[in-house]
């Protein structure tokens, strides 16, 4: 008994000199009058017409129109049409700090979660106000009065034209608080 070998599917094979020739799917006269096989069933996929009825294929476009992004076009624009406004900053962080701050006495251990309960609550307000194309760090620093000096630093990158700062103090009998906002554009 003669064992054949397997031809592969898509290449028509000729035989050596003499031989005969094998035929494969790409020959012209195999093709005639048969079906082809399309890609997406050699894939094992359907395209989506042949997979869903009309109402499926609404209900898949609208699901999916409702899940794009939305792409704006650039504008361009360099300054902000709401200009952070400094004053109106100011006044909103005193008014918190000395609220917040005014019948307290220093505590150590609670001071941290207390300048993070001030430093959100102004962040808050200072988003209220809606400047448009900032972004804010808040800090609020709670030192104790013990007759010693302190001095505050901080580094940054930094765009005079367009990024500010504003910083407000609270000052009682046991300790001193200060806030700090800056406000750096985001174009």
């Amino acid at each position: 008994m003669e064992k054949r070998t397997k031809m592969p599917k898509l290449a028509a094979a000729a035989a050596p000199e003499g031989g005969t020739r094998h035929q494969g799917l790409l020959d012209k006269d195999s093709m005639k009058g048969k079906r082809t096989q399309s890609n997406y069933e050699a894939l094992g996929t359907a395209p989506m017409e042949e997979c869903f009825s009309n109402s499926m294929k609404t209900k898949l476009l609208s699901f999916r129109a409702s899940r794009a992004k939305i792409r704006y076009a650039n504008t361009y624009r360099l300054e902000s049409h709401n200009k952070f406004r400094d004053y109106l900053v100011r006044d909103k962080a005193q008014a918190i700090l000395t609220n917040k701050l005014q019948q307290a006495k220093y505590d150590g251990v609670s001071s941290p979660s207390l300048c993070a309960s001030i430093s959100e609550e102004i962040l808050k307000a200072v988003k209220e106000l809606d400047f448009d194309r900032y972004k804010y760090v808040v800090s609020v620093l709670i030192v104790e009065k013990a007759g010693q000096a302190i001095n505050v630093a901080s580094r940054c990158v930094w765009d005079v034209q367009r990024d500010t700062w504003v910083s407000a103090k609270c000052e009682t009998e046991t300790f001193i608080a200060l806030a700090l906002v800056m406000a750096c554009y985001y174009e």
